[in-house]
């Protein structure tokens, strides 16, 4: 399953993202989790040191390797250079699964130590030096976009991403990617703004959407929350001592984290799973779709110099499983 959790700077989502990924892996689910904020936190939240968190290799900065990986025989596409964020796959393209190996993971993912496991850890890259004035973050998270256009996941397995601040996923297709979409908000008018914003876009597309109130106080907190959002709210959390003990640095077990979280932890897992029943791969195809159009028209085809629409197999739908067999030859829609 793809979880994502957004939220405004500071509402805590990437504080919400680990604790989740940490209470997958101590049920002894395999979690994949993507940082996909240009601000880098979550190798942190999960407990790396800092050195080891900036030393983690960058999706952004393997785009190359990522794109010809993907790309494998399909004939649509006439090279790695002509792909683009939003591109999908089609009849030889390579889908990655969670459980293979591959390059991709090879050369990017790291395993992260957790009570009763490991995550493997992904990360799009900080914003650098270098791309002052010649780039945006959206170069960045677009790494994320491919790699999820072309993977086929299951039900028991997690794919956990902190989306960067804000609503600036919208600029492209990235916020359909996932089967819940968690909103970290804090009860304060501008806790709630972003859930505004997500809101209308995920009525447009199907996205399902609930939101996690954080840095809860009392009722009235509690109260806000449910007059902004309705029945939107699906739990809420206050103040832990453990987390605030990450926050400062010290690691402790996580079966000392207080019960009243760990509950809602649970509950974050049940909304989530309750989802995958009502998966529906042809529409996530079609979203792909969508969006690789509107970018293709609005900068993609001057940016390669070709019609990227022709890049779009109508054949071909992305759906579980997947075989081998099924990345040769086109899927009946």
């Amino acid at each position: 399953m793809k979880i994502a959790f957004v939220g405004k700077g500071g509402s805590g989502k990437t504080t919400l993202s680990s604790l989740f990924v940490r209470h997958l892996v101590a049920s002894g689910a395999p979690v994949t989790a993507v940082d996909a904020d240009i601000n880098q936190h979550l190798g942190v939240a999960l407990g790396l040191a800092e050195e080891d968190a900036a030393a983690l290799p960058p999706l952004g900065a393997r785009l190359p390797l990522l794109k010809d990986y993907l790309r494998g025989d399909n004939p649509r596409i006439s090279s790695a250079d002509a792909m683009i964020k939003t591109t999908p796959p089609g009849a030889g393209s390579r889908l990655v699964r969670l459980s293979e190996d591959n390059p991709i993971f090879d050369a990017c993912a790291r395993p992260v130590p957790l009570d009763g496991g490991a995550a493997r850890l992904l990360v799009t890259g900080p914003f650098t030096e270098a791309d002052l004035g010649v780039a945006c973050y959206h170069s960045k998270t677009g790494a994320v976009e491919l790699l999820l256009n072309h993977l086929v996941d299951g039900r028991d397995e997690f794919v956990v991403v902190d989306m960067t601040a804000g609503s600036d996923s919208f600029a492209s297709g990235l916020f359909t990617r996932f089967d819940m979409t968690f909103l970290v908000a804090e009860p304060t008018r501008k806790g709630v703004s972003v859930y505004r914003q997500y809101r209308e876009y995920a009525e447009d597309f199907g996205v399902a959407l609930r939101v996690v109130g954080n840095k809860v106080q009392g009722p009235e907190d509690v109260a806000f929350l449910r007059d902004r959002v309705g029945d939107d709210l699906l739990v809420t959390l206050g103040q832990s001592d453990w987390v605030r003990a990450l926050e400062r640095g010290a690691q402790r077990p996580f079966e000392e984290l207080e019960q009243p979280v760990r509950r809602a932890l649970d509950t974050v897992r049940q909304a989530a799973v309750a989802t995958y029943p009502l998966r529906d791969w042809e529409r996530y195809t079609r979203q792909m779709v969508h969006f690789h159009l509107k970018n293709a028209t609005s900068w993609g085809n001057e940016r390669t110099g070709e019609d990227l629409a022709a890049q779009v197999d109508p054949g071909f739908v992305l759906r579980e499983p997947a075989t081998r067999a099924a990345e040769a030859s086109p899927q009946p829609a």
